[in-house]
């Protein structure tokens, strides 16, 4: 699983690339994501837009992402969705669970909306 960390407006942008699938990667993600808690950069945003391919199991590294964001008082929204994404967001009923925009600027655009 192949993901670059950025930050913009206070937020954290995490940028996933080709398949995102689980396995040993999934532990170091989630000790990126209680170090960046730790810091209290709790508004992180998972851009999906270069995500070619997702299992069960990576729908559960972007479940437990945004279950660690919201206990540590912030939040974890997604962007960028394929259809072929979308679709499987859809059909787990997990579209109703994110916070989803299209666009990576509407995304922190909703960030920035919260803390006004």
């Amino acid at each position: 699983m192949n993901y670059s960390i950025s930050e913009k407006y206070n937020t954290v942008i995490v940028t996933f690339k080709g398949k995102v699938m689980g396995g040993p990667d999934a532990a170091d993600f989630h000790d990126k994501l209680k170090e960046l808690a730790d810091k209290g950069k709790t508004n992180i945003i998972g851009d999906l837009s270069k995500v070619k391919f997702m299992n069960s199991s990576g729908l559960g590294i972007l479940i437990t992402a945004m279950t660690t964001m919201r206990k540590a008082g912030g939040d974890f929204k997604i962007c960028g969705a394929s259809d072929r994404i979308e679709s499987l967001l859809i059909v787990t009923k997990l579209i109703t669970v994110f916070d989803h925009y299209k666009t990576l600027d509407e995304a922190i655009e909703a960030y920035q909306n919260q803390q006004e």
